[in-house]
């Protein structure tokens, strides 16, 4: 008889042993899946060994029912990766394990906004690409990142290198931090590669991705093209990862586990002696870090292909301005469209007003279950949360002193668009955010399609249009409430407007000489404003990573966020006190001189889908001691009853 150790996706770290039956002893082999009894339910469990002895201990054994998979689905590589991450990401390796393979479990990871950069083979290569690629061919470090300007070519390089990786017979990973490939897209990708290609993203069907899996794990893919995810393929000889738009946050996972891809992605390189290759116009400032220690061999592409350039940029003080498009914002539009100029207005803030005021006693419209304010569509008449969904009429009495003074605050682009068509009558206009895109299949496609051939004069948008967009006829953009970012209090406010904007401008001038970019602000002396406007991301780089080093924060540190949630404030205050007192004593008694413990605070957002939010932040100069105390912590600590705990190693975010 044999027995099977067998990992289920639970909330805890254990395996249990199982019987094979006589009749599945040929199906149940390490890296298959079988659906085993747990208690009175039935679940799917990953087999990770099989033996001929009986498990030692005085209890009953139960069979496993059958075993899902004909051929193997993970391999020995990806279960010490799992089992890795448990370390790392504090989420048990049957979770892992879930999280990775094929399922009818996703996490959405795709945006219909990012086109990824032409795969079609481009003939000549500049005299920067081609040095670029005789430093990576040369193959004297593991690491290398390639810090070019948008528009430099650097998708050119990353793929020219994956040809030589794959005619040495090892298999490439190129990840993209979103992707929606047209058939267009797809027909370019696997001519380039011959067909020998696999596209993992969350659009598929869990049977096609699962189809995928099983070409890259038989050696019959060559290339992986993918978003976050792709990061687990299981290859057989994996030589190459590229990392493309490295400084990216969607490459951080939102839910448990809570990895990160370019860890995840250092991990593999090492582990199985391939090359990583990252690359973006704006570097994360850990990575920009790495660089000056040289511990990543920087390769720098700062001019653009052929005759564009960056743009022109001016900033215009926004402060005393009685509308949301200036006078000098409106002169270059009108421009613009004089000259068939295309035009992209950017405000990161969807509807028509963030806020909804009355104005006799100051009380602002909030969600019933968020702790965040409504905003109001005016199309739908109706005040929305973004960040849980719930939506109600529009209300004309204030629940505070019954006042029919209400009215709305701030702007959104829909007040933009109202404003934009008032001021352009003749302008072709179309706005493009998420509840646009929502309105109807293919609306997103439909608008972009139509701003690239010139039937749109004016696209007005969110984030989903600052990045990855080629659009050759645009010669103007205007940023509108351009510092609206940097009023978040997270310490990495200033380096994700930075990021953004320059994204942003980089839309402007790829093709031509001639780009123009206003951006309106009422903090102009901002260093992520200035930064922008000059083109200086060396003079950015330097300041911010002189504020984290006063200041304690990553990349001079190394972060753990304990976050406690709950339905009772009470009780969620209560376990998050407990939490900080046990840690303290720890630090106290246990000899962990370099581990800061923060007390315990609400959040930026307090309270979240009805949930209260709590939360404890541990700091160390060392990712390893961080490591070590948290696990001690944990195996201490007992979560209460109807309260959740979430563990977030080196968070992206604070809010």
């Amino acid at each position: 008889m044999k027995y099977a150790e067998v990992l289920l996706n639970l909330p805890y770290e254990a395996s249990y042993s199982y019987i094979i039956p006589d009749k599945l002893e040929e199906e149940a082999i390490f890296g298959t899946r079988a659906v085993v009894p747990f208690g009175r339910r039935k679940m799917t469990g990953f087999i990770v060994s099989v033996t001929d002895e009986r498990p030692s201990g005085d209890y009953d054994l139960k069979s496993i029912e059958r075993v899902i998979d004909k051929t193997p689905v993970f391999t020995e590589r990806l279960l010490s990766l799992a089992r890795w991450m448990t370390g790392m990401y504090f989420s048990p390796a049957g979770l892992n394990l879930s999280m990775m393979i094929p399922s009818g479990r996703r996490e959405s990871e795709v945006s219909p906004f990012y086109e990824p950069s032409s795969f079609r083979a481009i003939e000549q290569l500049s005299p920067e690409q081609e040095h670029a690629l005789s430093v990576l061919r040369k193959g004297e470090s593991p690491v290398y990142y390639i810090f070019g300007v948008t528009g430099s070519g650097k998708s050119e390089v990353f793929l020219r290198r994956a040809e030589d990786v794959i005619r040495e017979g090892r298999q490439v990973l190129y990840m993209v931090p979103e992707i929606t490939l047209s058939e267009q897209l797809s027909d370019e990708v696997y001519a380039r590669f011959s067909g020998r290609v696999a596209i993992l993203h969350s659009s598929l069907t869990p049977s096609q991705r699962l189809m995928q899996w099983h070409g890259i794990m038989a050696g019959d893919v060559d290339i992986v093209i993918g978003a976050r995810s792709s990061v687990f393929a299981p290859f057989k000889n994996l030589g190459l990862i590229i990392i493309d738009e490295e400084h990216e946050t969607s490459y951080k996972s939102g839910s448990s586990p809570r990895y990160h891809a370019r860890q995840i992605a250092e991990y593999r390189t090492k582990a199985e002696n391939a090359v990583l290759v990252m690359g973006s116009a704006t570097p994360s400032l850990e990575a920009w870090k790495m660089m000056q220690e040289h511990r990543i061999c920087r390769i720098d592409m700062p001019s653009r292909i052929g005759e564009g350039r960056y743009p022109e940029v001016v900033v215009v003080n926004s402060l005393k301005e009685k509308r949301n498009i200036t006078k000098e914002l409106e002169e270059a539009i009108r421009h613009a469209i004089k000259e068939k100029r295309g035009v992209i207005l950017f405000l990161n803030r969807r509807g028509y007003t963030y806020n909804y005021v009355c104005s006799e006693c100051g009380h602002i419209i909030t969600c019933p279950n968020c702790s965040v304010s409504l905003t109001y569509h005016k199309r739908e008449q109706r005040l929305v949360c973004h960040t849980c969904g719930f939506s109600e009429p529009l209300v004309s009495v204030c629940p505070e002193c019954h006042s029919r003074s209400l009215a709305p605050r701030g702007f959104g682009t829909e007040n933009i668009e109202e404003e934009a068509k008032a001021l352009f009558p003749y302008a072709r206009i179309a706005r493009l955010d998420t509840d646009v895109a929502e309105s109807g299949k293919g609306k997103t496609q439909e608008i972009l399609q139509g701003f690239r051939d010139g039937r749109i004069d004016i696209l007005l948008g969110t984030q989903m249009i600052a990045k990855g967009l080629n659009f050759p006829l645009v010669s103007l953009i205007g940023v509108l409430n351009a510092d609206s970012s940097l009023s978040i209090p997270d310490f990495r406010a200033a380096e994700r407007t930075f990021d953004l904007l320059h994204q942003v401008a980089g839309r402007a001038g790829r093709y031509r000489d001639d780009g123009f970019v206003i951006i309106q602000t009422t903090q102009p002396f901002s260093s992520a404003i200035t930064a922008t406007a000059e083109n200086d991301l060396e003079t950015f780089y330097r300041k911010e990573l002189h504020e984290r080093e006063v200041t304690g924060f990553p990349p001079y540190s190394r972060l753990l966020n304990i976050t406690l949630r709950g339905k009772s404030e009470e009780k969620v205050r209560i376990a998050s006190e407990a939490l900080w007192e046990m840690a303290a004593a720890m630090e106290e008694n246990g000899g962990y001189d370099d581990i800061e413990i923060f007390s315990p605070s609400p959040c930026i957002i307090e309270r979240k889908a009805q949930y209260y939010r709590y939360h404890v932040l541990l700091r160390s100069g060392t990712a390893s001691l961080l490591l070590r105390f948290a696990h001690a912590l944990f195996s201490s600590y007992k979560v209460p009853s109807s309260v959740y705990m979430e563990i977030d190693m080196d968070p992206v975010s604070l809010m």
